[in-house]
């Protein structure tokens, strides 16, 4: 070595330090798009790009909660390969534009079942056979030999099928393919020529218009619709050289003959304007053949985006763990425009996203507690898109929305959380658009119980009780206690934004609507209680019976209060959970809570029973129950800020605890490794927020509380420029309790930071140790 001269080292150093820095920008290395796909998270494993609007990920069953995404890790078959996938939530739908290769002697237009595949044209396969990188996915279709490859852009899936030598190939297309309900409307398919064939596919999500290109012609096709089968044809379905089909079943088959490792590639391209818009969509954003091109662009896109947060220090699991998150928490949401900014719109008409991409679906209830805080972190030029999103919707739509789906409005969960989606980012500075529209809509929805410009159902539900008795009662209104609570959350978020934009009187009136929490709190039990039309308590249960059902009107509701009981919709009087969990649903007025149950020391004394306490519930069992700690349901989003209270009553330590605890015991590096249902990015958004050392307790609040970190220094590169850099000293798995912080060089001993911290690229610095440090954070 002594040999060698320094500029022979020098370049040795500088070798090695390019070639860390590139293993360590390979980011797509830690995330493995399998997690989450096991149990209920709900989670897909196919090939897809940050916000796209193609999803292409294989289907191994349809039906059914479990298969919401359309996968389950433990099945051994498959069905085919579909272009449109949810991430994550509680309702089976999409799965539109299904494609399968085949080798088989016979036409199969049934998929088969997966206790028999045989049945059908659905295929095994071995798991070890089975491979899945961000924007990449693979699988040996054992029963036909064949080697299936996928990718995308952001509208196009690029299918890359290696055959081996057969007389008898085919590719099908099951328009009557669908995960969940299908449509009552037909759906309709064509063959151009033998290279291109287009269509429309109608399901419950609306309809999705497709153009597919084939790199080889086809040597034979044919349809099929299976609502008619001919009887002259021994009952048949197939249509051989029919060139199009209409119903809500139908298909075509193309048949090839192909020679051994001969690959054929096909492009599907995917619109919900129009087959011209499908096609344009082809045109602009694949128009060659080179499928390890595509592939690479896509894992140079998600290293882009991965790289937004950088990590140093913990184990490979860990970072395993924080990468899936992050990426799950960006394909939470999708984009529905096309290349030339066309989109369907909530009136059922087409409009034009004039410089930004539209986003049609808000999972509210979920996403406003981290995934979209998240995003005003590490993509606010997305979220001002989202808020303008949300504002073109409700010129559509006359009214603003509540929690929807691929732009189709339904009632579903309490609360009307767009609110906080826009409150959140306004207040962060995030205010490209036009603000006094949409708070002007947002009032006349949270003032005007009676209005009759809209449909009833798209009103906020029980508004008018709320004004007039501060609350919702049991005997009138649907999930009455939680409903009083999130609206009241609500209002105070349009508190916030009505004194940020000097609306003064509006600020009184909802501050103090804010409070209407306070009418639901029953000192004798300890709990939001529900309460009836005429002021009185809902009737305690008898221990051990389950309460009776009682009706008013076409409204019932469980006639007795249990704090443990969660029971079924509509009879419930919590959104999915019970008295234990919704009780710390007053998130914006944290210390009047605590006030209200007799100070700090009575609220941490609950807290800390709320955590050790048995996880059972009472009545029918809830499949949302899942990821507990004691009464905390980590699988459900009203526990998701629990943790974090403790920062509020002087327990900052307990906070670092608790936080920890979910974790380390309820997050794996596995298929079943996500608690609960991913809630489009609601638990992933949670482990990147809590892992880096603080989370978003009242969105709209611009305050982030501490939690503790698990890496030992986190870089989040800005948008504007700038880096905000979390440090852990001596963190470990047993140094989890902060001792002391500084942010830029001076002492922090208050666990929260503000907005403004992060942007600004400060520097949050922590000492940590094993054993609590009690005072600090008091």
């Amino acid at each position: 070595m002594k040999n060698l001269s320094i500029l022979t080292i020098f370049i040795f150093i500088s070798a090695l330090g390019c070639n860390q820095t590139k293993k360590t920008k390979n980011l797509t290395d830690f995330v493995d798009p399998f997690i989450g796909t096991d149990y209920f998270g709900h989670t897909f494993p196919g090939a897809t790009l940050p916000f796209a609007m193609v999803q292409l990920s294989p289907d191994t069953y349809t039906e059914g909660w479990t298969y919401t995404a359309g996968y389950q890790y433990a099945d051994n078959s498959i069905m085919g390969f579909s272009h449109k996938h949810f991430s994550g939530i509680g309702m089976t739908a999409l799965g539109d534009i299904l494609v399968m290769p085949t080798v088989h002697s016979e036409i199969q237009v049934n998929p088969g079942s997966k206790e028999n595949p045989d049945e059908g044209y659905r295929s095994r396969f071995d798991k070890k056979e089975e491979t899945a990188t961000p924007g990449y996915y693979s699988v040996k279709l054992k029963d036909y030999n064949i080697k299936v490859e996928l990718t995308v852009t952001k509208r196009v899936g690029f299918h890359k099928y290696t055959f081996p030598k057969a007389d008898n190939a085919h590719i099908l297309f099951d328009l009557g393919h669908s995960l969940g309900e299908q449509s009552n409307k037909k759906s309709h398919i064509e063959i151009v020529n033998n290279t291109h064939i287009q269509g429309y596919k109608c399901s419950s999500q609306g309809t999705v218009y497709f153009v597919a290109k084939f790199s080889k012609p086809f040597s034979s096709y044919g349809t099929w619709n299976k609502s008619y089968k001919k009887p002259e044809s021994g009952g048949g379905v197939i249509n051989p050289y029919k060139s199009a089909e209409s119903g809500k079943e139908v298909g075509v088959f193309l048949d090839y003959s192909t020679s051994n490792s001969e690959s054929i590639l096909v492009k599907v391209a995917i619109s919900h304007v129009s087959i011209e818009g499908a096609i344009k969509n082809l045109e602009t954003e694949l128009s060659h053949w080179d499928f390890n091109k595509v592939r690479s662009e896509a894992k140079k896109a998600w290293n882009t985006e991965l790289a937004k947060i950088d990590i140093d220090g913990g184990t490979k699991k860990q970072k395993r763990i924080f990468y899936t998150s992050l990426y799950h928490s960006l394909v939470a949401q999708q984009i529905s425009n096309d290349v030339d900014g066309k989109f369907y719109g909530m009136d059922g008409q087409i409009h034009s996203a004039e410089g930004y991409d539209f986003y049609p679906s808000f999972s509210a209830w979920d996403t406003y507690r981290s995934e979209h805080p998240l995003m005003t972190i590490i993509n606010p030029a997305r979220t001002n898109e989202m808020i303008k999103s949300i504002i073109t919707k409700t010129k559509n739509f006359g009214w603003l929305p509540a929690q929807h789906f691929s732009n189709i409005f339904r009632p579903s969960m309490v609360g009307d959380h767009l609110v906080p989606i826009v409150v959140d980012a306004y207040m962060k500075g995030i205010r490209d658009y036009d603000i006094e529209y949409i708070y002007e809509m947002m009032r006349k929805k949270a003032t005007e119980p009676d209005n009759t410009s809209t449909d009833p159902e798209s009103l906020r539900p029980g508004l008018k009780h709320f004004i007039e008795l501060g609350y919702m009662p049991v005997d009138r209104d649907i999930e009455s206690v939680a409903a009083t609570l999130e609206m009241a959350y609500d209002d105070w978020c349009l508190a916030q934004l009505a004194k940020e934009l000097g609306k003064n009187e509006d600020y009184k009136l909802f501050s103090k609507r804010a409070k209407n929490f306070m009418n639901i709190y029953d000192k004798g039990t300890g709990f939001m209680r529900p309460k009836m039309m005429d002021g009185s308590w809902l009737k305690m249960a008898e221990k051990g019976k389950m309460p009776g059902i009682a009706t008013y009107d076409k409204h019932s509701y469980y006639d007795r209060f249990d704090p443990l009981l969660i029971g079924l919709r509509p009879n419930r009087h919590y959104a999915e959970s019970n008295a234990w969990h919704y009780i710390w649903s007053v998130q914006h007025d944290v210390n009047g809570l605590a006030d209200l149950m007799g100070g700090n020391d009575a609220f941490v004394a609950k807290l800390d029973t709320f955590f050790t306490m048995s996880p059972e519930v009472s009545g029918p069992n809830y499949v949302g129950v899942v990821g507990t700690i004691g009464q905390y349901v980590h699988g459900n989003q009203p526990s998701h800020h629990v943790a974090y209270l403790y920062n509020y009553v002087g327990e900052a330590w307990k906070t670092q605890e608790k936080a920890s605890q979910v974790m380390n015991q309820l997050y794996q590096d596995s298929p079943g490794g996500i608690c609960g249902n991913d809630d489009m990015g609601s638990l992933s958004s949670w482990y990147v927020l809590s892992s880096m050392g603080f989370y978003s307790v009242a969105p709209g609040s611009n305050i982030y509380a501490i939690g503790t970190p698990l890496f030992k220094k986190v870089s989040i590169n800005l948008e504007n420029g700038k880096t905000f850099t979390i440090k852990a000293n001596n963190v470990s798995k047993k140094n989890i309790y902060i001792q002391s912080a500084k942010l830029n060089g001076k002492p922090l001993n208050t666990p929260f930071i503000k907005h403004q911290d992060i942007m600004n690229g400060s520097k949050l610095t922590f000492q940590m140790g094993a054993e609590a440090n009690k005072s600090w954070g008091n």
